[in-house]
């Protein structure tokens, strides 16, 4: 008879045997809403409260509460069904009358019910919105000959249950008078079923059960293993008790010794305290500091060495010694030596390292600056993570790289209180611990992969870290006291913008990384990469040599990226080839020739290159992707039909706007193309960008699509050569674009040779190096009318088709 979790039952009030006739003769309805049990079974004559959660069985009590307020009950054969079907039901269960409705201030409902008589589950009325059955009730009367016999175990089953309600401490012992004011033999094995600590299974057989010596003869069989239970758990609490009296008796006399040791002039406190107090001694604290580890250590000196507590408080103070408080690198603001770091170590990046060096250059003046935190954003392996170590190492200070991809638990920021078991700081202060300084280059690596979860969001807590404005008092639940982190030079790396949260992403200042043009890449696979992969798989100098126009292929045909992460693989494997041949003592030249790329790496895929123009419709485009430029083709075509226009190629939303207002204007401006208006309404359209198995989708395809429908319905060739990327508005605008230098280098690798831009992207080719766009023509527009007229000619396409 210990306590359920949930559905818990009470006291029964005091009835008379007539009012249990009654109760048992009483007719009811055949025809019952049915209200699911989940972890408890209902018995007639007991009162228990119920919680109600559920949509179904709120509509269910809404209803009942203004009739008759009567309902069947039935118990889950399954507890975990959240919506149970009439099979998910045991057969029989018990007509209760709904006694009292509570709502709680936390919005939770519940009911009070009482079981008046047993039935049997027919069929089934209806699910919705509720579960309605038909049901049989059953007669209790036939089993009254059965009374007589059982009423022999009345006595032992009650004098056993007041037993063990009085050796529980957890039941009230208001359970006393409720058991010994019952004389119904039916309402006692109710009442006593109903509060055994058995499963549903076994309460529902009990339910079941027509035999009342059967029935008792269970229950007694339970109250007796109950009784042996409490017996057994009085008897371990008891030596619990001994065993704590024991611990604190000892712990009274390690006190007298301690008394005794000073009267004598022997150390008065045990090595571990003498070691935490030399140490905090040495430490830069101030007066909150100094008071806090007192305080601390004080509660240490008082706790028993042998109990639990004690570990947990000793290392507490352990972490706060190991800090390093006010513990600051000495640092080399040598702006010429960080120039020439950071130019050995990352080829390129011209603005990036700019930045970085203003950067400095103002930390060097105003010696403890508050600035924005720079996060590097840009694709994979373009070298974010790489730039926080040389800026480490260019001012001389420690480094530290934390990953953020995965977390999802606040307390891997901020950290556990103490008083949680296994409670941990937070990763930042680990870090700073593991380090030994208080001023080290930290890298928040991949911020925007930070997720959130029930346990709280991860990125909030950010928010504190990377405020300048609040990280000098910045708080760890562990360790319970503010901690400066202004003196830490926070670096952020990001692939993508969109998933950083809006405050977050505005305490720092973003800095672009761009992919690298393919003569970038070559100079850095000549300088980092394979001296690195020698050096990595035992190969000398002497025995490779892989030059400029093999790695160029290797760039085109093996990788297609805007970092290098993937060409140092592919270097990696050419290298790995080679020193098998060299420990197979396999004949080699040393030089790499193109021929021999295809049977030490697998075959290539060459990159995407200009086609033709010959057939109306077709026109190339420029995209960006998350590893860099690339050309795509949109093609359009022409069917008999009802002007219906069809859009293939796993296009996302805003590149199917793109390809309706395209259509829109060339409709609006159909004289301007000498179009009969007529021809939109007697022919469909189909727009398809290849490669469908690829998602795509972004702003840029808008000027594109129009030249294509142009070119489709006017028959005209477009330009050879040539590429373009921009938005579209129904007035005919061009509108600006993003990831240009990517775009410019992808035409570039493709043989274009002319390119279509808004006039308004101008500024973002002046970024960019003069040789490599050197062979580009460049054509800067502000209408659609200009593009037309640049990108289609008044020639007509090879086999035309006749529009009418």
């Amino acid at each position: 008879m210990k306590n359920q979790k949930n559905e818990d039952a009470i006291f029964l009030p005091i009835m008379s045997q007539e009012d249990e006739d009654k109760m048992y003769a009483a007719d009811y309805p055949t025809e019952l809403p049915i209200l699911p049990l989940r972890n408890n079974v209902l018995y007639p004559g007991v009162v228990i409260p119920i919680s109600v959660s559920r949509p179904s069985s709120l509509k269910l009590i809404e209803e009942v509460m203004k009739k008759d307020k009567i309902v069947g009950v039935l118990a889950q054969i399954n507890p975990d069904d959240d919506e149970p079907d009439h099979k998910d039901l045991y057969d029989v269960g018990t007509v209760a009358k709904i006694l009292q409705l509570v709502k709680g201030p936390d919005g939770n409902t519940f009911v009070i019910i009482q079981g008046r008589r047993r039935f049997t589950k027919k069929s089934m009325v209806s699910d919705k919105p509720y579960l309605k059955c038909k049901v049989e009730l059953m007669d209790e009367r036939k089993v009254d000959h059965n009374l007589k016999i059982t009423s022999k175990l009345f006595a032992g089953i009650k004098e056993m249950s007041v037993e063990i309600v009085m050796s529980n401490p957890n039941l009230p012992q208001e359970a006393i008078n409720a058991l010994q004011s019952i004389q119904s033999v039916r309402l006692l094995l109710n009442f006593v079923a109903s509060n055994l600590h058995v499963g549903v299974a076994e309460k529902q057989v009990i339910l079941m059960d027509d035999d009342y010596r059967s029935k008792a003869m269970r229950v007694l069989k339970r109250l007796n293993t109950e009784s042996q239970e409490i017996i057994l758990e009085n008897d371990i609490r008891s030596k619990v008790r001994e065993g704590m009296d024991k611990q604190q008796r000892e712990y009274y006399l390690q006190q007298q010794m301690r008394a005794i040791k000073e009267e004598l002039g022997e150390a008065s406190f045990d090595d571990d305290l003498e070691e935490l107090h030399a140490r905090a001694d040495k430490m830069k604290w101030s007066d909150k500091e100094k008071n806090l580890f007192i305080k601390e250590s004080s509660k240490l000196s008082r706790i028993n060495p042998q109990s639990a507590e004690y570990s947990v408080q000793y290392n507490y103070l352990n972490f706060m010694l190991d800090l390093p408080w006010g513990n600051k690198s000495q640092e080399s603001l040598d702006l010429l030596k960080a120039k020439e770091i950071l130019d050995r170590d990352h080829f390129g990046m011209e603005k990036v390292k700019e930045r970085i060096l203003e950067y400095l250059a103002v930390l060097k003046l105003k010696k403890n600056m508050k600035g924005p935190i720079l996060c590097f954003y840009g694709p994979p392996g373009v070298g974010k993570t790489s730039l926080g170590k040389s800026i480490a190492e260019a001012i001389g200070r420690k480094y530290i790289r934390m990953s953020l991809g995965g977390v999802h638990d606040e307390s891997e920021i901020r950290g556990h209180r103490k008083t949680y078991i296994g409670a941990m700081p937070g990763r930042i202060l680990q870090n700073i611990k593991k380090i030994g300084s208080s001023n080290p280059v930290f890298v928040l690596d991949e911020i925007d992969k930070v997720g959130s979860s029930r346990n709280g969001d991860p990125s909030s807590a950010l928010l504190e870290v990377l405020d300048p404005e609040q990280n000098s008092q910045f708080y760890d639940n562990y360790l319970e006291t503010e901690y400066d982190l202004s003196d830490v030079m926070f670096v952020a790396t990001s692939n993508s913008l969109t998933p950083i949260s809006g405050p977050l992403r505005d305490r720092m200042e973003i800095i672009e990384v761009t992919g690298y043009t393919i003569e970038e890449k070559i100079e850095i696979a000549k300088r980092h990469l394979i001296p690195k992969q020698l050096d990595a798989h035992g190969v000398k100098k002497t025995q490779l040599d892989i030059s400029e126009t093999v790695i160029e292929k290797m760039i085109e045909e093996y990788t297609n990226e805007s970092g290098v992460r993937k060409l140092d693989q592919v270097i990696a494997k050419l290298v790995r080839s080679r020193a098998r041949e060299i420990a197979m003592k396999e004949k080699f030249g040393k030089e790499v020739k193109l021929v021999q790329l295809q049977s030490y790496l697998g075959a290539g895929r060459p990159r995407t290159k200009y086609d033709h123009n010959k057939v109306a419709g077709v026109v190339t485009g420029l995209a960006w992707t998350s590893v860099g430029g690339d050309i795509l083709f949109i093609e359009s075509s022409l069917t008999k039909g009802k002007g219906k226009l069809t859009l293939t190629g796993n296009l996302g939303e805003v590149m199917k706007e793109s390809a309706v207002i395209a259509l829109e204007y060339l409709k609006a401006k159909s004289k301007w193309f000498s179009l009969d208006q007529e021809l939109f309404d007697r022919y469909n359209v189909h727009v398809h960008v290849p490669e469908g198995a690829t998602p795509k989708d972004g702003p840029s395809a808008g000027i594109t699509m129009l030249t294509s429908l142009a070119s489709l319905f006017t028959q005209r060739k477009v330009k050879n050569n040539i590429a373009m990327t921009g938005e579209i508005t129904l007035r005919g605008d061009v509108l600006p674009v993003g990831g240009i230098k990517e775009k410019i280098l992808a035409a570039k690798r493709a043989g274009i040779s002319e390119i279509i831009l808004c006039d308004k992207n101008k500024s973002d080719i002046d970024e960019i190096k003069a040789e490599y766009v050197k062979g580009l023509k460049f054509h800067f527009v502000k209408t659609m009318k200009e593009v037309i007229d640049l990108a289609l000619t008044d020639e007509q396409v090879e086999d035309p088709v006749i529009l009418n």
